[in-house]
């Protein structure tokens, strides 16, 4: 059972920028490949750091207009919001491993 909740252009401001912990965003959409490849990792790192990080996802096809206010451009691109501030952007799919050293500082 995953632990990554969704969320949509409505529900953007409450569920992420608002939230006392970090939020990583993983803008996807149902067409793009990596962004399935990613799925069970973001699963993962929402199963093993729920305590210390909030992980959603958008689907960008469905919720247009939060992409486009953050300048989001490819797909899976995630971005990590602290105090409803981007802190951190990563775009492509990455290894688990690569996540952890990434996001690191908020782990």
């Amino acid at each position: 059972m995953s632990t990554v909740k969704h969320v949509t252009d409505a529900t953007f401001k409450e569920e992420v920028l608002a939230s006392d912990k970090p939020v990583l965003v993983d803008f996807w959409a149902d067409w793009c490949g990596p962004c399935k490849q990613m799925a069970p990792v973001l699963d993962k790192l929402a199963e093993e750091y729920g305590d210390k990080i909030e992980v959603v996802k958008l689907n960008t096809d469905q919720n247009p207009e939060t992409p486009r206010a953050y300048n989001v451009m490819s797909l899976p691109t995630m971005n990590l919001y602290k105090d409803g501030e981007v802190v951190k952007q990563l775009i492509g799919a990455k290894p688990k491993r690569v996540l952890e050293k990434e996001l690191s500082d908020f782990l």
